[in-house]
């Protein structure tokens, strides 16, 4: 019979090419030491590497992900369990490689027993804030990430470091950098890591972005356009609560702007100049600014426009002009959706090439520096230093918004001065 004779010839096939019962995904085959490594993979310190299948002219897949064994991750204590926790930074632990959630921090009993189900975290690892101390005997933490409103991140931040657990704080670091500086000082004096969450140094586009200004690809960069909006409902909610938030746009969205703009040149900004306007009358701007624009000057004579605002559309955009072409990317800023194009002249034509980047959980990202530095003792990319001064430029943008003058920064003479090493997990 066809069908019969179909099948014998398919057994054949598959035995002349060494492929068992077990199908092709069998152990007959992984155990086969005769065929290439191209196609089995070589295992080096614990970790699985296949070399390119594909010809030079392809895109090479990206490397298996090596995830250490849950045991083996970093931990990490989550300390506020807001929207932001429970929309991104709890669900990208599943992404994460070394890093993973084993105790919660809350002022809701409910709702973090709810969470710690989710999440398989016992009930002996659930704290309030009044007793954040008992995370000293909890060897399972080696980090607490803290999530909670800007101005309760100092007090939070100083907890962890007493309780001599490294720590990984939202931006805007703090309200003022008064603040900062006394988060630093605790860290520093109880010996422990302290890292600011700027996710967008991490995130793969915004680090292309990086390279090309930095590496000349785009010529001397001397412009940069930078703007991150998006409209604000409730005027309950905790970010139009001046006493909570420590100020509106600027500090929220606005902040973006600024540190991206500090990251693309490593230079720190020499002046700044700004304007802030609120729509009268709007109950979501009673105590914190809607609408700032400010414009930051660098010694290298590079100018960053930057805007933001708590009103008008949803629109996040960065731009960085060079002598030589031109980078943009949209969605700059939000937690997903870049794509990052460069425009140069090519054969007497304006060329638009957008780069392929694979996409990668930001916060994964983050979550997986941290545990990194935690792990080779390494200063992480975005200290607490690096958030102190995006504090003190954003004090000098509100005195330059009131005072309507341009306002002199302090130099701070060459680059990166603020952040650590580029080291990433490998």
């Amino acid at each position: 019979m066809a069908g019969t004779e179909d099948g014998v010839s398919r057994r054949a096939a598959m035995a002349s090419l060494g492929i068992g019962a077990l199908g092709i995904g069998g152990v007959a085959l992984a155990q086969d030491a005769s065929r290439p490594p191209v196609d089995l993979g070589t295992v080096v310190d614990g970790k699985v590497l296949f070399p390119p299948s594909q010809a030079n002219s392809e895109a090479q897949p990206a490397p298996p992900p090596n995830a250490d064994a849950p045991a083996d991750r970093v931990g990490f204590a989550i300390v506020g369990l807001g929207k932001l926790a429970l929309e991104q930074v709890l669900p990208a632990f599943a992404q994460a490689a070394h890093a993973r959630p084993v105790a919660l921090v809350s002022g809701s009993p409910v709702k973090m027993a709810a969470v710690a189900k989710q999440y398989g975290i016992a009930p002996d690892s659930c704290y309030t804030y009044a007793d954040m101390a008992r995370l000293r005997d909890n060897p399972a933490v080696q980090v607490v990430y803290v999530i909670t409103p800007n101005a309760l991140h100092r007090q939070h931040v100083i907890a962890a470091a007493k309780a001599g657990k490294h720590v990984l704080c939202e931006k805007p670091m703090a309200p003022s950098s008064s603040d900062c500086n006394a988060m630093i000082e605790a860290c520093r004096a109880a010996n422990v890591k302290l890292m600011i969450a700027y996710r967008m140094q991490y995130q793969p586009h915004a680090r292309e972005a990086i390279r090309l200004a930095r590496s000349g690809a785009l010529g001397s960069v001397t412009l940069m356009d930078m703007i991150n909006n998006q409209n604000q409902g409730d005027p309950a909610q905790w970010r139009q609560i001046k006493a909570l938030a420590g100020g509106g746009s600027l500090p929220d969205v606005g902040l973006y702007c600024l540190n991206t703009a500090r990251a693309v040149l490593g230079e720190e900004p020499v002046e700044v100049s700004a304007q802030i306007w609120s729509p009268p009358g709007d109950p979501r701007f009673r105590e914190v600014e809607d609408n700032v624009a400010f414009t930051l000057r660098f010694p290298s004579g590079a100018i960053a426009n930057c805007m933001s605002s708590y009103s008008t559309h949803r629109l996040s955009r960065l731009k960085l002009i060079g002598s030589d072409a031109w980078a943009e990317m949209e969605h700059a800023f939000d937690y997903q959706g870049q794509n990052l194009r460069v425009t140069r002249l090519v054969d007497g034509k304006d060329q638009i090439a957008e780069t392929s980047i694979g996409v990668k959980n930001q916060f994964a990202l983050e979550l997986d520096h941290m545990a990194h530095s935690v792990r080779k003792n390494l200063l992480p990319r975005t200290p607490g230093e690096e958030g102190a001064q995006d504090q003190r430029i954003m004090e000098a943008i509100y005195e330059a918004a009131r005072t309507g003058r341009t306002v002199r920064l302090a130099e701070v003479p060459g680059h990166d001065r603020f952040r650590g090493p580029e080291s990433l997990p490998q």
